[in-house]
């Protein structure tokens, strides 16, 4: 009897603290692993990123955030980039690299996405993202701006590697 009743203890803490920590990484913060080249020399592959969420439900993010979203061009995917531009500021894209297959990607996927953009301004709404290695970099430049509402969370601090930790 003492053993069902232990058990049974166990089986509620455990079912609490699920739900604590599924709320927890849903609505609070998280941890991200980084991958790829794009945010170099900021942020390396396999670079530990502890996230936060609850500005980007409330605020719009700020010029020079670093945030996580979705990708506009696979929804499976999650990419890293900083932001460069607000609703209402003038892009100019000078630097846009011209070959075969960021002339497919716009063509593809930048009427999908961004029915809104003029070329001049980004539109109330979307924000302008782009990783600081630009000329390895999948962001706004061949997608354009990118919906508020596909911004998951800012990032706060690299926790890993312990030797490159700091507040981003």
């Amino acid at each position: 009897m003492k053993f069902i009743s232990h058990l049974k203890d166990i089986m509620k803490y455990s079912i609490q603290y699920m739900c604590v920590t599924h709320c927890f990484f849903e609505y609070v913060g998280d941890f991200v692993v980084c991958n790829g080249p794009s945010m170099e020399p900021t942020l390396h592959s396999n670079n530990i990123l502890l996230t936060e969420r609850i500005t980007t439900r409330f605020h719009k993010p700020n010029r020079g955030d670093i945030i996580i979203a979705v990708s506009p061009t696979n929804p499976e995917q999650y990419i890293c980039k900083r932001v460069i531009g607000l609703p209402g500021d003038k892009v100019i894209a000078d630097n846009l690299p011209q070959n075969e297959e960021s002339e497919a990607l716009n063509k593809s996927s930048a009427d999908k996405y961004t029915p809104t953009f003029n070329g001049d301004y980004v539109p109330k709404g979307f924000v302008w993202i782009e990783g600081d290695n630009q000329s390895n970099s999948a962001d706004s430049r061949y997608y354009g701006p990118i919906p508020l509402g596909l911004v998951r969370s800012r990032a706060i601090c690299r926790i890993w590697p312990l030797s490159e930790a700091k507040v981003l």
